[in-house]
């Protein structure tokens, strides 16, 4: 383990299907399948504060904090307590930024666009019966497609069932905001096509935002909205917050919140950026939707005042409550997107990020400073939509395990 430093777990690991997570993060991923049934039985990450967000949170997990290159599957064997070939699923998401359409020098020969091969590595050795890899969607282009078709390809050599490629969008599966990511899953043990989830929610309302024309089999349940989600949250002035406050339980008025509160007598993490002056006196010209264009020119940067209207639609957004936040990302910077709250002069906190990414209040962000802890949030896959999947895996697992036994 070279370079690579070894939490064991701190609880008993619980009953259930087991996983690993390797490039965890601060665990969007492994929440959303504990969520749905699963034990994390191990976890890897190479980021120190995500690393330490990820054990506060899963103190039933072995963590191995260090390079991915340098984790080696016998050791991941040991501490999940599995031969190769038992482990119910291997999941995670190699860093995104190689792949990013905002990166505009992306490429496949990138060091971090290579980090799949280690994954597939351990894929290889450990032989988990499922797998989940999920990235932005920018990997489904990169290389004209080459990346994908390699991954394919090598699982594909392995004894996988051809992986499924998909893009998922989240708000189809009750996060209130809008993301996109590529998800591409595989099965030994059965079709790999049964391990992607069909969305389960639906409203004509937002069909001009991408959702399909007619209702997606099972979708039944209308999208989460901005204020059904953070609404509940106490107000805050610009750079305001603390680090830990005692909930008013009356406040909540929508399940998602009641779910989000469900178990946190404590709210962490509800705390802003304070905004400079200058971007002070831009957002105060923005009403509830709109963005940079309600902002005088002879307040806007230098660059942007020469900007056409078509032009940095989501810039100096100001969140609608009736409506969906815009990708979060790991700055909540308005200069860069719709990050402003709907009713307050401020920027949203982490805590409102984190729940625009579905994360429930008992999960608390490590350290002091709120830079790493919006960077965790902005990089973690959407709660529900891992929940999603992590209860498709399981029924694919189920279904096909009792078909084995009977088959005996």
């Amino acid at each position: 383990m070279t370079g690579v430093s070894l939490h064991v777990r701190r609880s008993e690991l619980p009953a259930g299907p087991r996983c690993v997570d390797l490039f965890a993060g601060a665990g969007g991923l492994a929440v959303g399948f504990r969520s749905a049934g699963w034990a994390v039985a191990c976890a890897n990450d190479d980021d120190a504060d995500a690393s330490a967000t990820f054990r506060l949170n899963f103190p039933e997990t072995a963590f191995f904090e260090g390079p991915v290159a340098q984790v080696a599957a016998a050791d991941l064997l040991r501490e999940a307590e599995v031969y190769p070939g038992e482990l119910d699923c291997l999941i995670g998401g190699p860093p995104c930024q190689s792949f990013s359409h905002n990166n505009h020098q992306r490429n496949a020969t990138d060091d971090r666009a290579k980090l799949f091969n280690h994954y597939l590595g351990l894929v290889n050795a450990l032989k988990p019966k499922t797998l989940v890899m999920e990235n932005v969607p920018g990997i489904l282009s990169i290389d004209d497609g080459g990346v994908v078709r390699e991954i394919v390809s090598r699982l594909t050599e392995m004894g996988y069932d051809k992986p499924c490629v998909r893009l998922l969008s989240a708000e189809e599966f009750g996060t209130p905001q809008v993301r996109r990511r590529a998800f591409i899953v595989a099965s030994r043990v059965g079709p790999s096509a049964e391990l992607m989830p069909s969305p389960t929610h639906w409203s004509p309302r937002y069909s001009h935002r991408g959702w399909p024309s007619e209702r997606p089999d099972g979708a039944t349940s209308r999208p989460v909205t901005v204020w059904q989600a953070i609404g509940d949250l106490p107000e805050l002035e610009n750079g305001g917050g603390k680090t830990a406050v005692k909930r008013d339980w009356r406040c909540a008025t929508t399940a998602f919140q009641r779910s989000a509160q469900a178990g946190a007598p404590i709210i962490f993490n509800h705390v802003c950026h304070a905004l400079t002056d200058v971007n002070l006196k831009r957002i105060v010209h923005v009403p509830e939707g709109g963005n940079w264009r309600d902002v005088p020119r002879d307040l806007l940067p230098a660059g942007m005042q020469r900007a056409r209207l078509k032009d940095h639609t989501k810039r100096y957004g100001r969140l609608s409550r009736d409506g969906f936040a815009s990708t979060i990302l790991t700055k909540c910077d308005p200069h860069w997107g719709a990050y402003v709250h709907p009713m307050q002069d401020r920027t949203i906190s982490v805590r409102e990020a984190a729940r625009l990414q579905g994360f429930p209040d008992v999960f608390r962000f490590a350290g002091d400073k709120i830079g790493p802890q919006y960077t965790q949030v902005g990089n973690a896959v959407p709660v529900s939509l891992a929940r999603a999947i992590g209860l498709s895996v399981l029924a694919h697992l189920q279904r096909h395990t009792s078909a084995l036994v009977q088959a005996a």
